[in-house]
């Protein structure tokens, strides 16, 4: 008998894009010693990043816990927007993770942590070039075009805990695309777009880098971070636009993120402004 999701469609009808084999991410990414305490795959839900901030909240969850959706119906970027794509053309998962050796003052880094460990694994794993858009945005080029092919999204969940979720569009095809301004792995010319071996690179990427964040007790500087975060930072040396909370607005060149991990823009008036919530729009090639 062919396996059917709660929508009474095949798990196989589309055969380009085969479901997650849950079982073979347990086994390669949970093991002793791991930061990775289970990795659980449902087929459908609202949002992953919901879903683990409620059960998190109760503080029992362990640390390390992966939930993954082969659909999201209720996806969540930055300011509610939304994030919904076909089955099982992407990844979009959420972590729990609890920082407990570093000061809450810097688990504003966590998001920009991820997106390195993401652009990283990616690089490695699919054979395509990413960049970063700050403060959470995965971009990549088609056609000579920046575009954006994935979100990350942190959320606290109650006092000692934080849910990071990633959503990344893999095989979306162009006439799926929800925007013209977006993109996926395979529209930039992914060598790879089998979603097991990415979303373990992924996973190792950022048990990795959070492992040298959190030995560091949380300074970017100190573990590297900052600094590989500049690197691949597509904001830093253009001119932007933040568009901040209480409809006021700056345009200046991003010339650094600073400690906190806030974007520091210079505005024509000779004033280093540092951003740490908002919009960024880039208008400038850098």
């Amino acid at each position: 008998m062919t396996p059917r999701d709660a929508s009474g469609d095949s798990r196989w009808s589309d055969l380009d894009r085969p479901p997650l084999n849950a079982a073979a991410l347990r086994r390669a990414l949970v093991r002793e010693g791991s930061l990775w305490s289970d990795v659980e795959v449902v087929q459908h839900t609202g949002s992953t990043n919901s879903d683990l901030v409620a059960r998190a909240a109760s503080g029992e969850t362990p640390e390390g816990v992966v939930l993954v959706a082969e659909e999201q119906t209720s996806g969540r970027g930055r300011l509610d927007r939304r994030w919904t794509a076909p089955p099982r053309s992407g990844l979009f998962f959420s972590v729990l993770l609890r920082p407990a050796e570093v000061p809450v003052t810097r688990w504003g880094w966590l998001p920009l942590l991820t997106g390195v460990a993401v652009a990283t694994g990616l690089s490695r794993a699919a054979g395509v070039d990413t960049a970063l858009k700050w403060p959470n945005d995965l971009l990549v080029t088609v056609a000579g075009e920046e575009r954006k092919a994935g979100g990350i999204l942190a959320e606290r969940s109650g006092e000692h805990g934080v849910v990071v979720g990633v959503g990344i569009n893999v095989t979306l095809r162009a006439d799926e695309l929800p925007v013209p301004q977006a993109a996926s792995l395979a529209l930039a010319g992914a060598t790879v777009t089998d979603r097991d071996p990415l979303l373990r690179a992924m996973l190792r990427s950022l048990e990795d880098w959070y492992g040298r964040w959190r030995a560091a007790g949380g300074d970017p500087a100190a573990c590297g971070l900052q600094e590989t975060y500049a690197a691949g930072c597509a904001t830093l040396g253009r001119v932007v636009r933040a568009e901040l909370p209480g409809d006021r607005s700056i345009i200046g060149e991003a010339v650094a993120v600073d400690g906190d991990g806030r974007l520091v823009i210079a505005t024509k008036e000779g004033v280093q402004e540092p951003v740490g919530a908002g919009d960024i729009v880039h208008l400038r090639p850098a």
